[in-house]
């Protein structure tokens, strides 16, 4: 890469918007040349617009630098990180699609359309190429493309190994969900401490659908959905960071846990997505221990990207049970936009 490309965050001064700015922080492809926030925030510098919350530093690049307003006019980028909520991103990222951006979106709006890629590079890096029908299909320059569900992310990896190895027919899974996925501030205080959750607004709806269409095949029609049954409980709990899912899953072939730990550890992404700057190293890590992963212990493996799993073994209902984790604000929100800003870059789609 002989330049840096100018990238923008949209919802810039939120939780998620804050994690684009730390990673984003000496990117080597990408450069931030502009910070918008709403209408509460514009012509402020970036340290009063926002209250930082994060363990890194704000970047001393961001201090400074004045925000402006979510629209294409306020923006000179190529690519354009969407940290918006589902209700604001539904009308402005077309609009940045329509006038040539590359939208890499954290936000839920788009995920479901056919045209749309829902990527996990490591899991489904061919999908980008939806890309080409979408611009077909709405005549503009730019793109759409979507990462998934923070709680679907580490799940859906694990997943795609067996898958590969096994087939795969169902998925039974019980979320136990950080406090960070709701945003800040978030939970009140008085509602999580000494207490579990157990129902987050269309959370069991997105994990019960989007690993379907990551862990399904790309045709010339778009992406045929796998065939697999979800049930999903979505939970909750009073941890900082770190999504961890409880799954048993029903395989095509049968296999015993030492069969399916070697898949796990044997799994690589695809070559295309495998070498980027943010990609995880390795996509999965298992864990030997009988308790473990746990979020406070594990959530960083892979500096936040990779997907960790543990506890497989046998489940008397179906074939095999195990524990997933990952870190839902970079793996499972700002680190994989960026992971799938690369790929595009990657495949000559910007």
């Amino acid at each position: 890469m002989t330049s840096q490309i100018p990238v923008a965050v949209l919802g810039a001064t939120g939780s998620v918007g804050q994690r684009f700015m730390s990673l984003l922080d000496n990117h080597p492809w990408f450069k931030v040349v502009a910070l918008a926030a709403s209408d509460r925030s514009v012509g402020q510098p970036y340290e009063k617009a926002c209250r930082w919350y994060l363990a890194e530093p704000l970047p001393e690049w961001a201090r400074d630098m004045v925000v402006v307003p979510a629209t294409p006019e306020a923006i000179q980028a190529k690519i354009v990180f969407s940290a918006l909520p589902a209700d604001l991103a539904k009308g402005l990222e077309p609009q940045f699609a329509q006038a040539g951006f590359a939208v890499c979106s954290n936000a839920s709006s788009y995920r479901r359309d056919a045209d749309v890629p829902l990527l996990l590079p490591e899991v489904n890096a061919d999908h980008i190429q939806l890309i080409r029908q979408q611009r077909q299909n709405h005549g503009w320059s730019g793109c759409i493309l979507t990462n998934p569900n923070c709680t679907s992310t580490g799940l859906t990896v694990a997943l795609k190994a067996l898958q590969d190895a096994f087939g795969l027919k169902k998925a039974f899974v019980v979320s136990l969900q950080a406090l960070s996925g709701a945003g800040y501030p978030g939970v009140p205080s008085m509602d999580i401490a000494d207490n579990v959750i157990p129902y987050i607004g269309g959370e069991e709806e997105k994990v019960e659908w989007e690993p379907r269409k990551m862990l399904g095949k790309l045709g010339v029609a778009g992406v045929e959905l796998a065939e697999v049954k979800f049930s999903a409980h979505t939970n909750r709990v009073a941890v900082t960071d770190g999504h961890t899912v409880c799954a048993s899953v029903e395989l095509g072939l049968e296999a015993t846990p030492q069969q399916a730990i070697q898949a796990i550890r044997e799994y690589q992404a695809p070559a295309s997505a495998r070498s980027l700057p943010s990609a995880p190293q390795p996509a999965l890590v298992y864990r030997d221990e009988s308790d473990r992963p746990q979020p406070r212990l594990d959530r960083m493996t892979g500096k936040g990207m990779t997907s960790i799993v543990g506890r497989m073994r046998p489940d008397p209902l179906l074939h095999l049970k195990f524990v997933t984790l990952s870190h839902n604000t970079i793996r499972g929100a700002a680190g994989g936009s960026i992971y799938n800003a690369e790929l595009l870059v990657q495949e000559g789609l910007l």
